[in-house]
């Protein structure tokens, strides 16, 4: 068993998740918690839990398929705050700084996944 807490990129997508808690959600418009908000909300935290969850697998094919699955919640992540950013609830300062960093979350799980898929 992994301790996930000792991945960086959990780290990084945990500071990630933070960022979009406090910073990038009180932006949002009252009418948008229950739609866009919450959907941005779930794609954040979903990368973090599924590495946790991941972590606790037998096999690093198992962990490699939920590093998948938190690749595509970046991906995802990636969409909610580019469409806020272009209905206005983001301003560009805010995208560039939270599209960084899950540009760099994107990246660590794609060395990430490329290693354990390797080792084999």
């Amino acid at each position: 068993m992994r301790d996930y807490k000792k991945f960086d990129v959990w780290k990084k997508s945990h500071q990630l998740t933070l960022l979009i808690y406090h910073e990038i959600l009180p932006g949002f418009p009252k009418h948008e918690i229950f739609h866009l908000a919450s959907q941005t909300k779930r794609a954040a935290y979903s990368i973090p839990m599924n590495i946790a969850e991941g972590s606790g697998k037998n096999t690093d094919r198992d962990f490699a398929s939920y590093l998948d699955i938190s690749l595509g919640s970046a991906n995802e992540l990636e969409y909610c705050c580019l469409l806020a950013k272009d209905l206005d609830y983001l301003s560009d300062e805010k995208h560039y700084r939270v599209n960084n960093q899950i540009n760099q979350v994107k990246a660590m799980l794609i060395g990430l996944i490329k290693v354990i898929r390797k080792s084999k």
